[in-house]
């Protein structure tokens, strides 16, 4: 098995044993996997590698434009990521791949999305990060890189900056 497979395979794993015990779902699972390696394509044209969020608290959230839950927590993203973006925190929200480009551009800007959107043409993403195929899926990491929390659905977002205000004082 190729480190990949075994890297969506590990996640996968950890996600049904989290569900197995009740801590899955909306809820979220906790545990200390260390994020994929990946490389985002942003709506600017740059790349960003995940390697580059380390010494940061970072929020990947996949998502799509329609997707009612996505669009309504969105409004909810833009303020966490403001509310913490000075203290390390960043945010990265992926559209997944069969969301259409022009579409994923006018809610970006409408929408005045201040944190970094990446484009998941072709599901490489989702793939690498669990084998995402529902929406939204929220993952936050410690500065290490390390996946802390995964959230299918729309997180609590109360007791979220509770986990990122902790995750920021660590550092």
């Amino acid at each position: 098995m190729n480190p990949a497979s075994t890297r969506r395979r590990t996640l996968a794993l950890a996600a049904l044993a989290c569900a197995a015990v009740g801590l899955g779902g909306l809820a979220g699972c906790t545990s200390r996997e260390p994020a994929p390696e990946s490389r985002f394509l942003l709506l600017d044209g740059s790349t960003l590698a995940s390697s580059a969020l380390k010494g940061k608290v970072t929020l990947v959230n996949f998502w799509a434009t329609t997707c009612t839950t996505c669009v309504a927590e969105m409004p909810e993203l833009v303020h966490t990521f403001q509310k913490y973006q000075s203290q390390g925190f960043e945010t990265v929200a992926v559209a997944m791949s069969y969301d259409p480009v022009d579409w994923v551009l006018n809610f970006s800007r409408s929408r005045q999305l201040p944190f970094k959107v990446a484009l998941d043409r072709n599901g490489e993403l989702a793939r690498q990060w669990g084998d995402v195929k529902l929406t939204p899926t929220t993952f936050l990491l410690d500065r290490e890189g390390q996946i802390v929390k995964r959230y299918v659905g729309q997180p609590d977002f109360a007791a979220l900056h509770q986990l990122i205000e902790q995750l920021l004082g660590q550092g």
